[in-house]
């Protein structure tokens, strides 16, 4: 596939989002207003994405993952995309594989076993990039969190890593059994990763996305990624037409940092590279952290300025990701002294939708489901 240079790619980029001097502060200013004073966007219903699927439910990135969660109400389900040798794209939350399937236990592929580097950093295991699609069909998914979601675990071996493509016909059959559209929200994968090892995402997705009838601004699809270039690949090169996501955590995309590009997640959220950036992408998903961020206590405190200027640039806020058990929420949310059981999810789910978000991403897509109809009652 033909790429663009790295270093017209880094200058192509520098232009696209710099247009004044970034700085390197917080993200935005800190609102002094409560969760309940920020705008309630109305217009659209905020969006409820199975992150990974009914992930708290079914080992992730499995086709009953992905129908649970569908009939549990999720407007979307959540693939994330890597490529096996033979150039196919499968969904798993990494290329490293040994988390989510039984691939350490088979004597057959003991001798796969290796380091790669990932993102700068070295990653020890077994690897998409070394396994054709039919020998990663031999494998079986197993629950990457056992210690938090033991009852997930008796789903361990039960089902095979799916294909994109068979992903986007499990989409289609719901929509047709459920009566309602059902929407998917692929995430490329490390895509410089996949790059260096000669297997393009890009090129596929975009072909895989037109197979399907979904290339056009109103489709149930958003792309999303944690780096910039291929997203600017995506709509330049490939034309693609569908929603584009930038997905933002702590650090700096691994592209730009590929690239000696000096900038973070942090300096691509000011608002004038937010302003910026909309002329390609479509929308952001900000860890959540990033639009209320928790006190040094582990309490919940006050929503930044994130939402507000990302909605002042024309675009969506999906932030990731919203889980049910006490280990994961605010201190002042957790119910009982269990780290894996239930807290008050719910509640924390509503507090994050007052911000004015546009969506967001959980995996127990039932609560997600409830959050929503419970903010929509008292908006």
């Amino acid at each position: 596939m033909k790429r663009l240079s790295p270093v017209l790619t880094a200058a192509a980029l520098v232009a696209a989002v710099a247009p004044t001097a970034l700085t390197t502060g917080t993200i935005a200013p800190p609102s002094t207003a409560t969760t309940t004073d920020q705008p309630r966007r109305q217009a659209v219903e905020p969006l409820v994405v199975a992150h990974r699927g009914a992930s708290g439910y079914r080992p992730e990135h499995t086709l009953a993952a992905y129908e649970l969660a569908a009939r549990m109400g999720a407007d979307f389900i959540e693939p994330d995309l890597v490529s096996t040798k033979d150039g196919v794209l499968v969904a798993r939350h990494e290329p490293e594989i040994s988390e989510t399937t039984d691939v350490a236990e088979r004597p057959e592929f003991a001798s796969r076993r290796t380091t790669k580097s990932i993102d700068g950093r070295p990653v020890t295991g077994w690897f998409t990039t070394d396994f054709t699609l039919a020998e990663l069909k031999t494998l079986r998914a197993k629950e990457r969190l056992p210690q938090v979601r033991q009852e997930s675990t008796m789903w361990d071996h039960r089902f095979e890593v799916p294909t994109f493509e068979e992903v986007l016909e499990l989409r289609e059959r719901l929509t047709s059994e459920l009566g309602r559209e059902v929407g998917v929200y692929p995430e490329t994968k490390h895509p410089t990763f996949f790059d260096e090892a000669g297997l393009d995402l890009e090129a596929k997705v975009a072909d895989a996305v037109r197979r399907h009838h979904l290339d056009r601004r109103n489709a149930p699809i958003y792309i999303q990624s944690f780096e910039l270039s291929n997203l600017f690949e995506l709509r330049d090169e490939h034309g693609v037409r569908v929603p584009l996501v930038f997905l933002v955590t702590s650090g700096a995309p691994y592209d730009l940092v590929a690239k000696g590009d000096p900038r973070t997640y942090r300096d691509l959220v000011q608002p004038h590279s937010l302003l910026a950036l909309g002329n390609t992408i479509n929308g952001i998903g900000p860890e959540k952290s990033l639009v209320i961020p928790r006190r040094s206590d582990g309490t919940l405190g006050s929503p930044t300025g994130l939402v507000s200027a990302a909605h002042a640039a024309g675009l969506k806020v999906h932030p990731w990701t919203f889980r049910a058990e006490n280990t994961f929420l605010p201190v002042e949310l957790r119910a009982g002294a269990d780290p894996t059981a239930f807290g008050r999810a719910l509640e924390e789910q509503v507090t994050f939708l007052e911000t004015g978000i546009d969506g967001l991403f959980t995996d127990q897509a039932d609560v997600g489901v409830a959050a929503k109809a419970e903010f929509l009652a008292g908006s």
